[in-house]
């Protein structure tokens, strides 16, 4: 069987609580399960969850802040870590076989220019045959759309964000 290819995007919440449920799901029927996080740091609920069931979590290993708000060092700084990430998320999938690969926010990555578009199409357009992809973020190439087997969008209609609320402990990070 061959895997197929997700795209979780939208502006709403819940485009990595349904690539972290995809990889329970998965998890529970023992398949090999590899979730990578672009333009994330800090400690988030869904990382102890996520290695409690034995899914290695690929991610930053430096605080960043939003790439909008970072000056060129930052930007240089963020750029590399997005491209260790990438780099490492290829020698986990050329290693041995994955049966699920979550590349979580890759979209923003791509779109704020921390990684190369190239380099993600040519990964979708040649990725293991029974390799199954998630790619979750924003405003995805058409490239991607045409690509992909599931196209999912989470739409925001209403945010505690803009009152003033911020993101809380256990419900958003």
């Amino acid at each position: 069987m061959s895997g197929l290819i997700h795209v979780y995007i939208g502006d709403g919440k819940g485009k990595t609580t349904a690539s972290v449920g995809l990889s329970v799901r998965a998890a529970g029927r023992d398949k090999k399960v590899i979730f990578a996080q672009f333009l994330k740091s800090g400690i988030t609920g869904e990382l102890r969850s996520l290695e409690t069931l034995g899914i290695p979590v690929i991610r930053s290993a430096i605080p960043l802040g939003f790439t909008c708000q970072m000056d060129a060092a930052a930007q240089a700084a963020c750029k590399a870590e997005q491209q260790r990430i990438w780099n490492q998320v290829l020698a986990v999938v050329q290693a041995g076989p994955v049966d699920l690969l979550v590349l979580d926010e890759v979209l923003d990555a791509i779109n704020t220019k921390m990684l190369d578009e190239q380099e993600l199409r040519s990964f979708v357009e040649h990725k293991p045959t029974e390799l199954e992809l998630v790619l979750t973020g924003r405003g995805p190439g058409e490239w991607l759309m045409e690509q992909a087997d599931y196209i999912s969008e989470v739409r925001k209609v209403k945010h505690p964000f803009t009152r003033g609320i911020p993101a809380r402990i256990g419900i958003e990070k």
